[in-house]
């Protein structure tokens, strides 16, 4: 195709002269054109953990519900909040769905830390690492010297979701 023609080409359809597309056989595809439900070449196949753009909007608000029902004084990971809203290899989504929130909004996001206890947060904002820190205090959680919340909190979450399991 020359240069330039790709809108002109694209109004007509595939691309092609009309005496080309009328020696194509009856239900063969342009040159490109993949059947559908086909991969391309280097695409991996969908696996559990992996969420369709679609439904970036229904796992935010899964995530969100879950968080919701972290109690007062407890912590969970982004792993285990991931996998408590049914994306057990995900806890990326849940960092993401936080990341999300607008500014001031009451959802208990301060209660998600990292692997560890670590403050996650003070990668991104050192101010928003420390209101986190200030909130969990708030809430009777102590912290170890390197600054983690100290793990006998999150050992007493990780007992109580494997007996509930």
């Amino acid at each position: 195709m020359r240069r330039g023609a790709g809108r002109a080409a694209a109004r007509r359809g595939n691309g092609l002269h009309a005496a080309a597309r009328r020696s194509r056989a009856p239900g063969s595809r342009a040159p490109g054109v993949r059947a559908p439900g086909s991969r391309a070449p280097g695409v991996r196949p969908r696996k559990s953990g992996d969420v369709r753009m679609g439904a970036i909007g229904t796992a935010y608000s899964r995530i969100y519900a879950v968080v919701r029902r972290i109690p007062r004084g407890t912590v969970a990971t982004y792993g285990e909040v991931a996998a408590k809203a049914g994306y057990p290899h995900a806890p990326r989504l849940a960092g993401y769905a936080l990341y999300a929130l607008p500014e001031g909004t009451p959802l208990p996001w301060h209660r998600v830390v990292g692997a560890g206890g670590r403050l996650s947060l003070a990668r991104l904002s050192p101010d928003g690492a420390l209101t986190q820190r200030m909130r969990l205090e708030r809430e009777g959680l102590k912290f170890d010297a390197r600054g983690r919340v100290v793990t006998g909190r999150l050992k007493s979450l990780r007992a109580s979701k494997k007996k509930s399991s």
